[in-house]
């Protein structure tokens, strides 16, 4: 159920489609989706990403991995080629995405202290709950493009900083 106080993640861009799935299951899908959340040794090839500005301990850390500008960030669940959700735990989080591919990636990471699967906003649509993309991008007015976001990974060992906004 909808209300002026929790827009549906259509403020980031999220289809009715996509609500509909974000409610009926978006942790247990994303849990599904993602496999293994195991912190990884120091030297593990991969993105590493430290969330950074967690305000508190509540809820989860949704992480969307995205290899082109197709449905970033709006259609995170249709478009994103990993995605991990993970607990937040002394107002800390990392993503760990492993076995991904040298190539040119974005991401978008959400913080879902509810975890009702939206992204809660005040009644003209600014977001209450935390949102951040790859390279601290922003947007005017709406999410950053992919290019501001983008970065390159070699398939090596890469470690990221990404800093919610609230």
């Amino acid at each position: 159920m909808d209300s002026p106080r929790v827009a549906r993640m259509d403020a980031i861009g999220v289809s009715q489609t996509h609500i509909s799935i974000l409610k009926t299951g978006w942790v247990a899908g994303l849990l599904a989706l993602v496999g293994t959340v195991a912190s990884a040794e120091p030297s593990q090839p991969g993105i590493h990403v430290e969330i950074l500005g967690i305000r508190n301990s509540i809820g989860a850390v949704a992480c969307a991995l995205f290899e082109s500008a197709e449905g970033f960030p709006k259609e995170f669940v249709r478009f994103a080629s990993n995605l991990m959700m993970v607990k937040v735990r002394a107002a800390k989080a990392t993503c760990n995405f492993e076995d991904i591919s040298p190539g040119t990636y974005a991401i978008a990471v959400i913080h879902d202290e509810n975890r009702d699967g939206e992204l809660a906003t005040n009644v003209i649509g600014v977001p209450k709950e935390g949102y951040a993309f790859s390279n601290d991008a922003k947007g005017m007015l709406g999410p950053p493009s992919f290019e501001a976001a983008r970065f390159s990974y070699n398939g090596e060992r890469l470690n990221i900083t990404i800093t919610l906004q609230y």
